[in-house]
């Protein structure tokens, strides 16, 4: 490597090729440089390609995290490797225009793949996070409040099954795993809350399922135990929707 000491309008000479490099402002720590080249001689800016190279790297080492590497992000990191051999060869060439573009193509690539990336791990940390949240059922036949507190649980944590009666929940766990947590209304059409309660109590499948009443009613007026062999928790409406998260998330062990 040849080193110099250089001043403003000093210039470099390259006979072999033809190029003179000019040193034209010096200011603080940076120094404006010109160049003058024949046209088949590639001038590109060095940190650019390092910068290709960089984060190419980083990307390989992405690739080994396996499944988090989408399969977008995979193709695209395809187009970077084929890219920058492209540009190997243009420069070997004496192409300078087509190495800068394909320069600014592996560069866009690069960002693209990156993105990609970004969203596909977004993604499964999402998808992981979703397959350890509590699960509840609400069982409630008023659309909208069924609606609006299956929200509210949603927003809290809580992956949400919805069920329009005690007939319809009662076909949904025969047939599913069951969720942690059942938040049950008592007044419903074909199957009300107590029958529903009971129909559950006496499934040995179900044993161990949490029951949460969500009521106008007491459990004296219809007829149900507290406890394991029947409601579990008892709460009345207007219900606090905070509170009830609060004393879900402590029953399943998560913080609301």
């Amino acid at each position: 490597m040849l080193v110099l000491s250089r001043h403003e309008e000093d210039t470099l000479y390259f006979p072999s090729i033809d190029a003179t490099v000019k040193l034209v402002q010096i200011k603080g720590k940076t120094a404006k440089v010109g160049v003058t080249a024949p046209r088949d001689v590639p001038v590109l800016r060095g940190e650019l390609v390092e910068e290709c190279h960089r984060r190419l790297a980083r990307l390989q080492r992405l690739e080994k995290e396996g499944p988090v590497l989408s399969h977008a992000a995979r193709n695209l990191l395809n187009n970077v490797t084929i890219g920058l051999s492209l540009l190997r060869r243009q420069l070997d060439a004496g192409m300078p225009t087509d190495a800068r573009t394909t320069l600014q193509t592996v560069l866009s690539s690069i960002a693209e793949a990156e993105t990609a990336h970004r969203q596909a791990k977004n993604k499964l940390e999402k998808e992981r996070a979703a397959a350890h949240a509590p699960q509840a059922m609400v069982v409630e036949d008023d659309a909208n409040e069924r609606c609006l507190l299956a929200g509210f649980l949603k927003t809290s944590g809580f992956q949400v099954i919805q069920a329009g009666d005690g007939a319809e929940a009662i076909e949904y766990l025969s047939d599913h795993e069951q969720p942690d947590i059942v938040l049950l209304d008592m007044l419903m059409p074909r199957m009300n809350g107590p029958d529903t309660v009971r129909t559950i109590r006496s499934n040995p499948r179900h044993q161990g399922l949490k029951i949460y009443a969500v009521s106008g009613s007491s459990p004296q007026k219809l007829g149900l135990a507290t406890g394991p062999e029947g409601v579990d928790r008892w709460f009345q409406k207007p219900l606090d929707p905070e509170r009830l998260v609060g004393e879900m998330a402590r029953a399943v062990g998560v913080v609301a």
